[in-house]
């Protein structure tokens, strides 16, 4: 079986830089100089309660690169101090208390992150965000760690001024790195440049909850694997027993191995993407699952479902988790079409009291709304049972006073006869 040792974040004494839980006092002293931007607006209780951006049109007019750090205040004196963003976002909140932004700073958070994952990450798991953004107090920024590599994910132009500072912050947090690919861009801009160390292989094999995936951490989507799922995988793996699981949008197959390793019968997997099937079926190979017992089909996932639906196929799991149906708030009332239309036609492939787990990765699309497609398409297809929701794992975390931040929604629910 593949190896690979999991990059653990080093503790204090360990001959790195060492720290103490959740220490939120000042890492070093404010910086005189940088500029003060005035709210305009009466924003310090959503400021001081954790939310981590400041609109342009929440400031008075300014002129700054993005990057520059700035103090942001009101009428009762200093609010925040963070770093100039392009566009809508006109600061992204670091602190509500003095701090000097510097690499001591950054050092300070990424520790601080770490040791959430030591405590959260579960046994047999070697991939999992190390940093999440706004959630760990570093907007733009997402570490995640896949056995002995690591991606670092810069969002924003303005974070990417703090590259260095965040390649060495995460260099002292997890010493046993042997290598850190910085990825920056979106689209046809999205690059992949190694920081330091060596450039994982084409093929990087990590563990989550002991099922074996493969992924591609230069070209493939997010860092190389939606880790946000790790325990709704686990949800399928517990459930699939017997059953015949459908996957769609199932990119790598992570819903596909762990169905399988939870002895489903059959397992079918649906996506776009040829590359990203083949390793789904490397996956599967790579857990000793049956060869016969998977198959995939590189087409348009509504083109599949009216195909399999004139065959009168049916199933006992379908798992639908689409990339984002919102990317803004203008296309919700099209996301929500189509996330109804989604859920009239998985509801309609399953057998009578079969499960079904669908999921929303958009943050316009909150968790009542989201709901509300679902019932909406029950309407048209009969009685639907709920049996769980949730959202991200313990390693995604989100302050409480972001909405924003808590993207994932989803939900497990049963077709009644």
């Amino acid at each position: 079986m593949p190896g690979g040792a999991r990059a653990v974040p080093a503790r204090a004494g360990d001959g790195a830089r060492g720290w103490g839980p959740l220490d939120t006092r000042p890492v070093n002293r404010p910086s005189s100089t940088d500029p003060t931007l005035r709210l305009r607006r009466p924003l310090r209780s959503a400021i001081e309660a954790g939310h981590p951006w400041i609109w342009r049109d929440a400031l008075e007019p300014f002129q700054l690169a993005p990057g520059t750090t700035v103090r942001v205040a009101d009428e009762k004196g200093p609010a925040a101090v963070g770093f100039v963003e392009a566009g809508p976002i006109g600061v992204r909140i670091l602190s509500t208390r003095p701090a000097r932004i510097d690499e001591v700073f950054f050092a300070g958070r990424v520790a601080r992150a770490a040791t959430l994952r030591e405590r959260v990450v579960p046994p047999s798991t070697d991939a999992y965000r190390l940093v999440n953004g706004e959630g760990d107090g570093l907007p733009g920024v997402h570490v995640d760690v896949y056995g002995p590599w690591a991606v670092l994910k810069l969002d924003g132009e303005g974070i990417t001024r703090w590259r260095d500072a965040l390649v060495e912050a995460v260099r002292a947090a997890c010493p046993s790195l042997e290598g850190l690919l910085v990825r920056t861009g979106r689209g046809e801009a999205k690059q992949s440049v190694l920081a330091f160390g060596t450039a994982p292989p084409p093929r990087v094999d990590v563990r989550e909850h002991g099922m074996w995936l493969r992924a591609d951490l230069v070209n493939g989507q997010k860092t190389g694997l939606f880790l946000d799922h790790r325990e709704s995988r686990l949800r399928v793996r517990t459930l699939a027993r017997g059953l015949r699981v459908l996957n769609l949008y199932g990119y790598t197959g992570g819903f596909s191995v762990a169905a399988g390793l939870g002895l489903a019968t059959e397992v079918d997997t649906v996506d776009v993407a040829a590359p990203a099937l083949a390793l789904a079926q490397e996956s599967w190979a790579l857990n000793g699952l049956p060869e016969g017992a998977h198959r995939t089909h590189a087409r348009d996932v509504p083109e599949v479902l009216d195909e399999l639906r004139a065959r009168g196929r049916r199933f006992d799991l379908i798992v639908a988790d689409p990339p984002s149906f919102a990317p803004n708030e203008a296309s919700v009332p099209q996301a929500m079409k189509s996330y109804r239309a989604l859920h009239r036609a998985c509801l309609r492939l399953l057998e009578p009291n079969a499960l079904y787990l669908a999921a929303s990765c958009s943050s316009h699309i909150d968790r009542v709304t989201f709901d509300r497609t679902l019932r909406e398409a029950a309407e048209k297809t009969g009685p639907v049972q709920v049996l769980e929701r949730w959202g991200a794992p313990a390693d995604h975390p989100r302050p409480v006073a972001f909405p924003e931040g808590d993207y994932l929604k989803v939900i497990l629910a049963r077709r009644l006869d």
